[in-house]
């Protein structure tokens, strides 16, 4: 019986992804089809979000990929891909406005930011010396390979739990400078909320998954012991 729950567990954190992501990915391609009646793209309704908010310094650039949108708090720098940087699209006006939330969280400091930036070094460090030390640990046994996986597990987890009131937050702001600066009507208001919180859910899904597969490391590790 403990078999059937072990890969149950690990299935269903699977299934919970998969639904995310094709969640995300159905919302935002229906609402390309959706034009925002401001006839501006994302990255014009990016410009005029930053300039409203004393962000004149920082740019927008163009990167390769498909939802690789993102904001760099080092280089001062929102990242947004082809289609959202040139569409004018409610997707597209969306994810720009988004991004530009966590500028604005940048430029105010907001907490949970400043958090999860603080342990991205501690982050990395852990997986580093994790996945090298599973690499040695296989050499000891099974336990040794279950407690430090449970250990990357553990610490992705908190960076997850830190960055969910990131994003959540990010959205939140996003919608406020749409609506205050005129750049969407209350139709899109509701289509870009869809958008965002199919996105969020993601991040969402993301820790329910970790948390599953932790309870299915930690119920072998008992086992074992």
């Amino acid at each position: 019986m403990d078999i059937f729950i072990y890969y149950g567990l690990g299935l269903l954190g699977l299934i919970i992804v998969l639904w995310a992501q094709f969640n995300v990915t159905g919302n935002y391609k229906k609402y390309r089809e959706y034009k925002v009646k401001s006839n501006l793209s994302g990255q014009e309704v990016a410009r005029k979000i930053l300039d409203a908010n004393g962000l004149k310094d920082i740019h927008i650039v163009e990167t390769k990929g498909e939802l690789t949108d993102h904001y760099d708090p080092t280089r001062k720098v929102i990242r947004l891909s082809s289609a959202i940087f040139h569409e004018e699209s409610i997707s597209s006006v969306g994810v720009a406005a988004h991004e530009c939330g966590h500028a604005i969280q940048d430029k105010e400091g907001y907490t949970f930011m400043r958090i999860r930036s603080a342990l991205v070094p501690f982050v990395n460090l852990v997986s580093y010396l994790g996945y090298f030390g599973l690499i040695i640990s296989l050499l000891g046994g099974i336990t040794g390979y279950l407690k430090i996986s449970i250990l990357i597990l553990g610490v992705t987890i908190l960076f997850q739990l830190v960055t969910l009131p990131v994003e959540f937050d990010a959205s939140k702001r996003a919608k406020e400078q749409l609506i205050s600066l005129g750049l969407i009507d209350n139709n899109e208001h509701e289509q870009v909320s869809k958008v965002l919180f199919a996105a969020a859910m993601t991040y969402v899904a993301g820790l329910i998954s970790n948390l599953l597969q932790l309870l299915r490391l930690v119920l072998i590790l008992n086992d074992r012991d």
